[in-house]
């Protein structure tokens, strides 16, 4: 019989949670509080901005209450704690006494990375609230799906990535939408494309899919569309450019004779997406990803201002990525 896992002791130490992405940090920071409610009921939570942090007020909340036997911290915004109080951040970090729960919340960056640093050198506990790059997005998702309990294959978390975008907090409500909709049902990639049909991402990358496969006709259509209803023009330029960018890593990669696997991570895609890059392939060439490329950088800068007309740079774009794929293998 396995042994019982006792629940890690809250109380009595501090963590530092630190990186940009809010959601990770949310949840770590959550997780704490509600194990800390778990060993100790009645515990005094407050959660305050480091800003908020003048005076006495950081030793009044660290120092016991006069209401609870224990007390619950968490400074957040670390970034903006008045540089006055870095020792007694520090101190009380090292040494938060048995019935203090410290949660200490830095949003990553440069400004007060000098206590972050210090808070690291002193070993104090670390949770990293890192950005997922685009690319671990699905596998993300994927990770999402099985937390709530909800069935999504591979292919289905990337068509909830294209559908949804690179936001983590959309990501986890659509997942969540999707298991309460569909609850018990094991979630396709064609049910994700019906249920946010209309979706920006789903349009743009609509819109890339068909001219990358050599229909401009159908990808003008749909780009109007797309534009009538209120997609950001950037959202195409962008969904243009991550579909180039895999096809050319493809195309360098795949002469080196690699495992499907170890060619799916060199291109940063899942496994089954190199069936769509290798059919492309038969109809680009290096040279016509680089020519289509250079041509999403001109017009990406036209969408976010260089141009009058948004709209008929995308247009125009189409064309040019259209003359790139002709382009002789």
């Amino acid at each position: 019989m396995a042994a019982r896992r006792e629940p890690q002791q809250t109380f009595g130490t501090c963590v530092l949670v630190h990186g940009p992405e809010s959601l990770l940090a949310e949840r770590a920071v959550a997780e704490r509080v509600a194990a800390a409610r778990s060993q100790v009921p009645d515990a005094e939570l407050t959660k305050v901005p480091a800003l908020d942090l003048e005076g006495n007020r950081f030793a009044e909340l660290t120092g016991g209450s006069l209401f609870a036997s224990a007390s619950i911290v968490v400074v957040e915004d670390l970034a903006n704690l008045p540089q006055e109080l870095f020792d007694a951040v520090l101190t009380a970090a090292k040494d938060p006494g048995e019935h203090l729960c410290l949660t200490l919340v830095h949003g990553g960056g440069q400004k007060g990375k000098g206590l972050v640093d210090k808070l690291k050198k002193a070993k104090v506990p670390l949770v990293e609230a890192v950005a997922v790059k685009a690319w671990e997005l699905p596998k993300w998702v994927e990770g999402e799906a099985r937390r709530t309990r909800v069935g999504m294959d591979q292919e289905a978390a990337q068509a909830l990535v294209d559908a949804v975008g690179h936001d983590l907090r959309a990501l986890a409500a659509a997942v969540a939408q999707l298991g309460s909709d569909w609850e018990g049902e094991r979630v396709t990639a064609p049910m994700i494309q019906r249920y946010f049909a209309g979706r920006a991402d789903v349009t743009s990358f609509a819109v890339a899919d068909d001219i990358m496969g050599g229909r401009p006709g159908p990808a003008l259509e749909k780009l109007r569309w797309a534009l009538a209803t209120g997609v950001a023009p950037v959202l195409v330029t962008s969904a243009l450019a991550s579909s180039l960018r895999g096809l050319g890593k493809y195309l360098d990669a795949r002469s080196a004779r690699l495992a499907q696997g170890e060619l799916a991570r060199e291109v940063g895609v899942p496994p089954w997406k190199l069936k769509d890059l290798s059919r492309l392939s038969r109809s680009w060439s290096p040279q016509g990803v680089s020519q289509a490329l250079r041509a999403v950088a001109l017009a990406d800068a036209q969408v976010k201002g260089a141009a009058s007309d948004p709209h008929f740079a995308l247009e125009q774009l189409l064309l040019a990525v259209d003359r790139a794929h002709a382009v002789a293998r």
